[in-house]
């Protein structure tokens, strides 16, 4: 009997309870990559746009956007995790950790903390820790996210559930760790393109971003080949071509990133995503539609030893095909609106 040496994946009998999985490959992130990012994204949050501006407040290089570092995180679990799999369900409990400059090497180790078969039988869900560290080990980066899985026989044996216990937000406590203590009387508002203040926004204001985004086919392909994500339905249209939707997905990364870029026009002064507190992709996108995006101030929160700045969080919703000047979100039943694709709550740092 032939072996095979190539990966055809894990399927969802192959995970266990506790499982650690070292993922491949290292990579190094560079200037060349940050620049690929802002190509495909345009974001243009001063303090990752400019070495003098970020070197006034006190950081000793800009460092890299963070959802790029998010994202080669990510990317690295991919064919580990869920190249096998239907769908990416949900995030949780994610914390930067570090700030990460170019030159950095990141690697990710994901532990399997839950596992729950599915009723049909033919699926199950699979929920991991993922940690991202840097070329000295620190931890640059921690969150949890759960994918659903195709198994390999519909009929195999199912492990026992255990779905983990995961908070509804970070403690406002852990926030700040990425981001050095800041001479906030260097930082210019002007140049950073908003002159609102952590103090200057209200639980429960609602934003709407204006600007949108038309995405095409070979923009979300290079950028998830960016991250070095191998998942099937982004890049195949031979297959995909005979599957549920006769076209390729769009990476829901891609939409993570375009609605944080366009955040920009309204949260300008909120340089840094601290923390992931949950999130979902509520429905697919594909080549060809145009992404909006709109916030709402959920709570208002110091971090504790830091009077330079405050955290944010916030509800960012994406919609796609439909700007958000009413700021689509769910029907009378709760129910997502049709053109909703992300519904993503973070905490963000802002200059207080």
């Amino acid at each position: 009997m032939a072996v095979t040496k190539t990966n055809p994946g894990n399927y969802f009998e192959d995970f266990q309870l506790g499982q650690i999985i070292r993922h491949a490959t290292p990579r190094t992130v560079t200037r060349g990559d940050a620049a690929l990012y802002m190509g495909l994204y345009g974001p243009r949050f001063a303090v990752q746009s400019s070495n003098a501006f970020a070197r006034a407040l006190g950081y000793p290089d800009s460092p890299l956007d963070d959802m790029l570092v998010f994202h080669t995180v990510f990317g690295k679990t991919v064919p580990d995790v869920s190249l096998n799999a239907i769908a990416n369900l949900g995030y949780a409990n994610g914390r930067f950790l570090k700030p990460v400059y170019p030159g950095a090497t990141l690697s990710t180790v994901s532990e399997v903390i839950g596992l729950k078969e599915n009723s049909n039988g033919k699926t199950g869900t699979v929920y991991v820790r993922s940690t991202g560290t840097d070329e000295s080990g620190d931890k640059v980066l921690e969150y949890t996210r759960w994918v659903m899985v195709r198994k390999r026989e519909a009929g195999s044996p199912a492990p026992e559930a255990m779905v983990p216990e995961l908070p509804d937000r970070v403690d406002p406590a852990s926030l700040g760790n990425a981001v050095p203590s800041l001479d906030a009387s260097r930082y210019d508002f002007d140049l950073a393109g908003s002159p609102h203040r952590w103090a200057d926004y209200e639980v429960g204001e609602q934003i709407d971003h204006v600007d949108g985004m038309t995405v095409e086919e070979a923009e979300h392909q290079i950028a998830t080949r960016l991250y070095q994500n191998t998942a099937k339905v982004h890049f195949n249209q031979h297959t995909e071509s005979q599957g549920r939707f006769g076209r390729r997905l769009i990476y829901g990364g891609v939409v993570i990133s375009l609605a944080r870029a366009l955040s920009f026009n309204g949260l300008g002064n909120a340089f840094h995503v601290a923390a992931i507190n949950g999130g979902r992709h509520v429905a697919p996108m594909f080549a060809g539609d145009t992404v909006y995006a709109w916030s709402q101030i959920l709570e208002r929160a110091e971090i504790p030893g830091r009077s330079d700045i405050g955290a944010l969080r916030v509800r960012q919703i994406a919609v796609k095909n439909q700007d958000c000047s009413d700021f689509p979100l769910q029907d009378a039943a709760g129910k997502y609106q049709e053109n909703v694709i992300l519904d993503l709550d973070v905490w963000l740092a802002v200059l207080r």
